[in-house]
């Protein structure tokens, strides 16, 4: 038996799709139709990379940026411009296109930092924040130093999420009007100021045996045609954690960590606390007077 809902037929609704916690391909199919309309506004208008997982995560899945040919026509799709040619993305700005991409098993979605009118001009900045051996309170750490020069020297508003996966992630809505090039020199700017005032802690040695045990701040993510994980999608990890909007404050909470929200208790969250990342777009500002903010400090 089918279940469908509008374009979108749910088909092997059974099938296990996270074996060591038995959640089934139904399962992640209502929790995104669930959550559809709060994560729409995070996918509208970038392009997307699936993460599909056909044999569920227990197998190893792939990531795709270029829509198979099978796929229907009314999926709406860009042609975005790689280094030797064009990649055909999907853009996925509706609930159908939410679901029918989940029942070709995309488990998680990956956006560009930038929209398809504008896609050399990133809209967001984001530093990837994963600690080593687990040690999340470092994470919390790095994240509380990030906000501290973005929202208190650079005058920017930050925001912070869980990953779904072992970190955070720290955001900056931004006005579309700087290329890639700028905005990632910025925070490359960003991230070595962090790691030359804490660097016994923090690190932006790219190669994992330069660290020393130390806290990778990535930076990287905001790079043309680099993606970031969407908020509230599933990762591809036991349990279904969800990448997580947060407000500062609990970041203090001391049993936090990446994968402290899943597919069974995030509603309860949202319920209570509502959507921290609500006002994100509100809240872009132009980064120049940040840049030259920053320039003395690093020099």
């Amino acid at each position: 038996m089918k279940t469908t809902l509008n374009k979108t037929a749910l088909t092997h609704k059974d099938k296990i799709l996270f074996p060591k916690s038995g959640i089934t391909k139904q399962q992640v199919f209502q929790y995104y139709k669930n959550i559809a309309n709060r994560m729409l506004p995070f996918l509208k208008d970038r392009p997307l990379t699936m993460q599909r997982f056909p044999n569920g995560i227990g197998k190893e899945g792939f990531f795709q940026k270029n829509a198979p040919d099978y796929f229907p026509a009314w999926l709406p799709t860009i042609k975005v411009k790689k280094k030797d040619g064009w990649v055909n993305h999907i853009v996925c700005n509706s609930r159908d296109t939410l679901l029918y991409l989940v029942n070709q098993y995309v488990v998680t979605f990956h956006v560009a930092l930038s929209k398809v009118e504008n896609i050399d001009y990133p809209d967001k900045l984001i530093f990837d924040i994963d600690p080593p051996k687990g040690n999340f309170q470092l994470a919390v750490k790095a994240a509380k130093a990030l906000r501290v020069v973005l929202e208190e020297k650079l005058q920017l508003k930050t925001y912070v999420m869980t990953s779904g996966s072992e970190g955070l992630h720290v955001a900056v809505p931004l006005k579309a009007d700087k290329h890639f090039d700028i905005v990632h020199d910025f925070t490359k700017t960003i991230a070595n100021y962090i790691c030359n005032n804490n660097p016994t802690e923090f690190t932006t040695a790219i190669r994992k045996n330069k660290r020393e045990g130390r806290l990778y701040i990535g930076f990287l993510r905001n790079s043309y045609a680099q993606t970031s994980v969407v908020p509230f999608s599933i990762r591809a990890l036991e349990n279904a954690p969800v990448a997580t909007p947060l407000y500062w404050n609990e970041l203090d909470d001391v049993t936090l960590n990446g994968q402290s929200y899943t597919i069974d208790t995030i509603f309860k969250r949202i319920e209570t606390k509502g959507n921290p990342w609500e006002d994100f777009e509100q809240n872009a500002k132009d980064i120049c007077n940040a840049i030259k903010v920053m320039e003395p400090l690093t020099s």
